[in-house]
Order: structure tokens, then C-alpha cells, then sequence
């Protein structure tokens, strides 16, 4: 007999050129999670491990096709924004999330490379605060993001928690702010929802990990899928990550290591 099919996720994400990240990596991590992966493309980067060199955001009509495409058949149990390029894709995305109402919508406001690139604009940001983060069921920024949502630096543990409330107060349901990229001892990824402040310590490893919020993000968006509530699909969603990491590997030539899922 015919296997029943798995639970849907579907990421609007970027291309990584590298395997790495982006598009990529979100549907590594939807297959590891047991859950069948769907893509929109909204960017063609060129980018390796040591860096992106150049980016091509997707023509309007041909995103707009791609989510007419994957909507028009598929019942998606979650979605997952990534990398969407430019105000002009935050708004149609946005747009798209308000027609469809997936059941849930993970939104990581990706913004910054590991390298350092700035992969969106100011006016993209400004779209993504006011139309794409009020839809969003958890909203995944590390603490570079939240300081370019917030537009202030964070520096000390009592700012990076009023910086939780302050991002909750932008209309998404829960907030798994990361700790990547913070000073202390262990990596702490703190959620703030509802109920108050859910942390998730863990061992900083010493490795550069690529595509590890991409991959976090997309974890959350399967678990979800598969039914899981927000708490637990993030508790279920870092542990993965931190076995991903512990079996990353570098590819490349450059010093960042791919994520084994």
C-alpha cells in the first residue's frame, strides 16, 4: 500500500550557491525533520564559504507564480520566510501570508551574512516591521537583527531581554531571539511569548556554523507542521541545531562549517 504523505513545509527564502544556507539548507532540515519541503525563490545569491559576492533578487511575477503554484496544490502545514531581497518582496509576500493564512509562519528577518553583507535594505526592513512581522507565529532574529528591527545597540543581559518584549511588541506571536551571537559563556536562545520567558542554554561550540538560523527557523516551521506547539517545536528545533552543528564539516576553502543534517 501507498505510504501516507508527510506533513508540508514551505520556505520563501533565497538560493545559497554554496549548499550552505538559504533555500538549501531549509530543505535539508524539512527532510531530516520527516517533512516534505516546498520552495519559493525570491533570491539568487552568489555565495560560498567565504562569503556572498552578489545577489539577484527574483522578479515579482515569477515569485508571485511560484506561490500561485505551490498554494494552488499543496496543503501547507507551515511556512518559513528567510531572505526575501527588497521592500518590493516583503510587501508581496506579506501580501501572499494575508490571502493564504498558512497555519503557521515562521519569519527569520534575515539580514545580515555571516560574512558580514548586508542582504536587506532599510526600506526592507521598514516593510518587514510593519507588514511581515505582525503576521508571524515566531519571529527568529539573532542579536544583529534585533538591533537593526529595534534600531539600537545591544549590549548588556537587561537590554537584550527588554529587546524580547520590545519585538513581541511588534505583533508576532512569540520571539526566539538567538544567542549566537552574544558575549556570554554558554549560547542562550530565549522565547518570549504569552507566557513569559522560555531559556534554552547550551554549550558554546568553537566552530563558525553556516546556515545555522536558516536551519533553526525551518526546524521550527516542521515541527509545527507535524503539530507540534510553538514551545515545544522550539525546544525540538534547537536541540536539532546543536546536532547538526556537532556534525558540521567544511566543504570549502573558507573557515565556516556546513551544517550536518
Amino acid at each position: 500500500m501507498p505510504s501516507l504523505p508527510p506533513p508540508i513545509a514551505l520556505t520563501i527564502a533565497g538560493s545559497d550557491s554554496g549548499g550552505g544556507a538559504g533555500i538549501q539548507a531549509d530543505l535539508k532540515t524539512f527532510h531530516a525533520r520527516g517533512v516534505h519541503g516546498l520552495s519559493v525563490i525570491a533570491a539568487i545569491t552568489s555565495q560560498n564559504t567565504r562569503g556572498v559576492s552578489a545577489v539577484h533578487t527574483v522578479p515579482l511575477r515569477h515569485i508571485r507564480s511560484q506561490l500561485d503554484a505551490v498554494f494552488g496544490d499543496f496543503p501547507i502545514g507551515a511556512v518559513k520566510t528567510g531572505m526575501l531581497g527588497s521592500a518590493a518582496v516583503v510587501r508581496l509576500v506579506a501580501r501572499a501570508m494575508r490571502a493564504r493564512q498558512p497555519a503557521w509562519l515562521v519569519v527569520d528577518p534575515v539580514m545580515i551574512a555571516t560574512s558580514g553583507a548586508r542582504l536587506l535594505d532599510k526600506d526592507a526592513v521598514r516593510a518587514m516591521v510593519e507588514e511581515l512581522i505582525p503576521l508571524a507565529d515566531v519571529l527568529t532574529p539573532n542579536l544583529p537583527e534585533a538591533e537593526a528591527l529595534l534600531g539600537r545597540k545591544l549590549r548588556l543581559p537587561r537590554e537584550v531581554d527588554r529587546a524580547g518584549e520590545d519585538l513581541l511588541g511588534l505583533g508576532a506571536g512569540a520571539v526566539l531571539l538567538k544567542g549566537g551571537h552574544s558575549s556570554e559563556r554558554d549560547v542562550v536562545d530565549r522565547l518570549y511569548d504569552a507566557r513569559g520567558v522560555m531559556e534554552l542554554r547550551h554549550p558554546r561550540l568553537r566552530i563558525e556554523g553556516h546556515g545555522t538560523g536558516c536551519t533553526l527557523a525551518s526546524a521550527v516551521a516542521a515541527e509545527l507542521a507535524k503539530g507540534r506547539a510553538p514551545r515545544a517545536a522550539v525546544r525540538s528545533a534547537v536541540a536539532y541545531v546543536q546536532r547538526a552543528l556537532r556534525r558540521g564539516y567544511r566543504p570549502g576553502g573558507g573557515p565556516v562549517h556546513v551544517l550536518g543534517h
